[in-house]
Order: structure tokens, then sequence, then C-alpha cells
């Protein structure tokens, strides 16, 4: 059944939601930064039809919830229907069993200045192990069947990061495979150009300070013959080098 956004929203946020403790208290000082990148890519797809951006998030606790907000300009990008940016909204909370990081996360995605109607929302779920310098972690992130998506959408990654020690510089990997049904053969091109497809990604981090760099390669597996329709974006679902500079505070 599909669901249009305000509706799923509800649900997912709810669903989180349910894990709030009976007495919590803000954090005192929430984290924020502002970034600017040569391309938004998600998921191995960009989301600014290949052009430069600028973001800006914000990132704040109560109690066991991590909520985080992050606004990023996406230049009239044909795969959200012309938008001119997009709000991501998230509340998120965590369990830490030793080595292991448990977590849980319910996602809006707003997108202002759309022809149509393009929000979504989605869920996930995560687990993450800690040694050393290096991290791994796999998760899912699941959007149900919504209108904006034309069915639903599932998201398996996994995903590693390492820092060298003696060194600012952080290693970064990782794959990610989506997949899911499909009730409009033209709006599922969206996030799903061509079908399933699985993508991946290298990356390099330098941080010094409020201060990090970053250059990845990003690729996916989809063939520009597949992926048809006004929201696919053929051209920019395909191998690139991302580089990135962000400026927390």
């Amino acid at each position: 059944m599909t669901r249009p956004f305000t509706h799923t929203l509800a649900l997912t946020l709810c669903s989180t939601a349910a894990f709030l403790p009976t007495s919590v208290q803000a954090q005192v000082a929430p984290s924020g930064g502002i970034e600017v990148a040569t391309d938004e890519a998600r998921r191995g797809l960009s989301w600014s039809e290949g052009r430069a951006v600028l973001s800006a998030d914000a990132a704040a606790s109560l109690g066991r919830i991590d909520a985080t907000a992050r606004v990023t300009t996406l230049r009239n990008a044909d795969r959200h229907a012309g938008a001119d940016a997009v709000v991501d909204v998230m509340l998120a909370t965590g369990w830490d069993l030793g080595a292991v990081t448990l977590r849980t996360s319910a996602t809006g995605h707003l997108f202002a200045g759309a022809r149509t109607g393009m929000d979504y929302a989605e869920i996930g779920a995560s687990a993450r192990y800690s040694y050393g310098p290096a991290r791994l972690v796999g998760g899912i992130e699941f959007a149900p069947s919504q209108d904006a998506l034309g069915g639903s959408n599932v998201y398996l990654y996994a995903n590693a990061d390492a820092g060298i020690p003696g060194t600012p510089y952080t290693l970064l990997a990782g794959i990610g495979h989506s997949s899911g049904t499909t009730t409009d053969p033209l709006r599922i091109q969206r996030l799903r150009p061509g079908g399933s497809y699985t993508d991946w990604r290298l990356g390099v981090e330098r941080q010094q300070g409020p201060l990090t760099l970053g250059v990845d390669y990003i690729g996916t597996d989809i063939a520009r013959a597949d992926a048809t329709g006004p929201f696919a974006d053929a051209r920019h679902s395909g191998d690139r080098i991302v580089a990135r500079a962000r400026l927390g505070f």
C-alpha cells in the first residue's frame, strides 16, 4: 500500500520516539558545521546533477534521543523534480554493548522548490563495531512505499573507516545495495535508476582541528540504457570523484 509522506513520516518518527525515556535533559552544547562539496552524492547517485553544493548541519541530544538536521542546496536537480534544496531531519537513539553500538533512526527528507511532491521518510537500524582506530558499520535503511518514491526502497550497506596512527588521515570504504517494490515505474527511477543496483565508495579524510578535508571515489553498477525517465538522471549515476571541505563548530 502506497502512503502519503505525512502519514509515513508520522509513523517513522513515532517508531523512534517510542524509545524516549520518561525524564530527559537537553544537551548543553549542540554542534554543527558548514560544508562545501563538488557534488551531493548519496548511495552512488548525484542529487545535484554533478554540480557543487553548500550544506549546513546541526545536532543536539535530548536524553537518549539524538536529533540532527542538514540543509543542502540541490540546484534544480531533475532527480528531485527541480528542487532547490533538501532538508534532512533525523531522530535516532542507540545502545552501547561494549565494542558494539546498536542504533535505530527515523529520517524525513523535505524538498524545497520541487515541481511536485518529493518529500519522503525512511527508518533505519545499524550495528557498529570499534577496534582501536578502526570501525565497521552494517545496517539497513527502509523507505515504505510512498507516492514520492513510486514504491518502497531498501538499502543494505557496510562501511569501514580507520585512522592511520600518528597522522591526521582516515581511510574510508563502503558498499551498498538498493532494492524494493515498484508501484510507479517512472518515480521509482528516482532512487533506483534501472532497478536494483550496487554502489561503492573509497575515500580519505584529513582532519585538522575543526576543518575536515576529504576526497572520495564513488561508483555504481547502473547501466545508462536501463535508467530512463524524468527522474533517473542517468548521466550522474556513474563513477566520479567528489572533494569536500567541512568546518565544524
